[in-house]
């Protein structure tokens, strides 16, 4: 088994595995392998275990990087794949058994992400089911304000569809991070998760934590040296 760690980076709702292009072009000038995996985004469980398999067939010790709903699954993940040996959550929700990703935010000011849902239906086995995309007009102020427009404007309308049941569905096993050293960059100005949940969730994962000053949700494409910096920080903690 190689002793050389392969950073996995999940992504989260409404965006997909090209949202880490910026960070793995900078893990890669480093020498890190790393690889975006295509989240489901169907359900915590599900999407969990599809992480966590993908992660199980790498060779050798892996860093797990989650952005916004991207964390759970790989709080998730972690504890499912015995190969997973650090955690880093990106702008995330925390959570701990018990707990979903808007449950874990319930008790802090609501943030402009929930007044610019767009509910629609997808079928499902039972029937069908809800899904979510972000209006178009509010995408940047939600998700990028610290992007180009032109950037934002093609994400706006290129968005994964996250389930009602992912965002909802509580976290069913003990979280990695219990056994699992976290980092955890926190985007001071997000409109999508609320940076001071954002620092709660940190400080109760006990993660080495960063703030990124001005931030947006998106701070992956925007901000990629801070994250990968923070993510290369886990990498060489590995040894």
């Amino acid at each position: 088994m190689s002793s050389t760690p392969t950073v996995v980076l999940v992504h989260g709702a409404f965006a997909d595995a090209s949202s880490w292009a910026a960070v793995v072009e900078r893990l890669r000038a480093q020498g890190v392998e790393a690889l975006a995996v295509g989240n489901p985004l169907r359900g915590l469980t599900h999407d969990g275990e599809y992480v966590a398999s993908v992660v199980s067939q790498i060779d050798g010790p892996v860093v797990l990087v989650g952005h916004s709903y991207g964390g759970p699954v790989i709080t998730y993940a972690g504890t499912r794949a015995d190969n997973a040996k650090a955690l880093v959550f990106v702008a995330s929700f925390g959570v701990d058994k018990g707990d979903s990703a808007l449950g874990s935010v319930a008790e802090f000011p609501e943030v402009e992400l929930a007044t610019s849902l767009v509910p629609r239906q997808y079928p499902s086995g039972d029937g069908t089911d809800t899904e979510f995309t972000i209006r178009e007009d509010a995408f940047a102020s939600v998700f990028g304000a610290d992007l180009p427009a032109e950037v934002t404007a093609v994400a706006a309308v290129s968005q994964r569809p996250v389930a009602q049941a992912a965002l909802g569905e509580p976290l069913g096993i003990e979280p990695a991070w219990k056994t699992l050293p976290s980092w955890f960059a926190v985007a001071t100005s997000d409109n999508a998760v609320h940076p001071d949940s954002q620092r709660a969730a940190a400080k109760r994962l006990g993660a080495t934590t960063v703030e990124v000053e001005g931030g947006s949700h998106s701070i992956a494409a925007s901000r990629p040296d801070e994250v990968a910096n923070l993510v290369l920080e886990a990498v060489r903690s590995l040894g």
